[in-house]
């Protein structure tokens, strides 16, 4: 119920400015929460990450597979995050912990030396198909039909 809520009240919210492409990071960040579960403790990782979003300079979701992600939130700050081209995560087993393990921030940013990692606050599972499903609606309530033209190019009369 607080999922189709907070759809409904992102749909809402768009409609008035459908000329918008995209999500704001805050609309995003809500939407990811949405859809998020109950904190974990760890998460396994299969080898290497398959993607990552980050949702501002506190929060992000790492995709393990195409069809399993996690929403970590951190501690605090995350400096580079948004200006990143990478991450790594700095679990030294194939389990990464929330209150442990680190998000570290990748790429040619200025201000590279002395980087300090991102702790990891907390992890919840996300449930990937009623996000892909939540990205549809928001899409769909974003389109905005055209005017139909008469054939001179003039728009009909209402």
């Amino acid at each position: 119920m607080n999922k189709m809520l907070v759809a409904a009240a992102l749909a809402a919210a768009l409609t008035g400015c459908s000329s918008t492409p995209k999500l704001s990071e805050a609309e995003r960040l809500t939407l990811y929460q949405a859809h998020a579960g109950a904190d974990v403790r760890s998460f396994r990782m299969w080898g290497r990450l398959d993607g990552w979003t980050p949702l501002g300079d506190r929060a992000l979701v790492v995709w393990t597979r195409p069809q399993e992600a996690w929403l970590l939130d951190l501690m605090g700050p995350c400096q580079d995050l948004d200006y990143a081209t990478a991450i790594a995560l700095t679990s030294n087993t194939s389990q990464v912990h929330a209150r442990f393990d680190s998000v570290m921030p990748l790429g040619s940013m200025v201000g590279q030396v002395g980087r300090i990692p991102c702790r990891i606050e907390s992890i919840r599972p996300l449930d990937t198909k009623a996000l892909k499903q939540a990205h549809e609606q928001l899409r769909e309530a974003q389109a905005t039909p055209r005017p139909q033209e008469t054939p001179d190019g003039a728009s009909p009369a209402p």
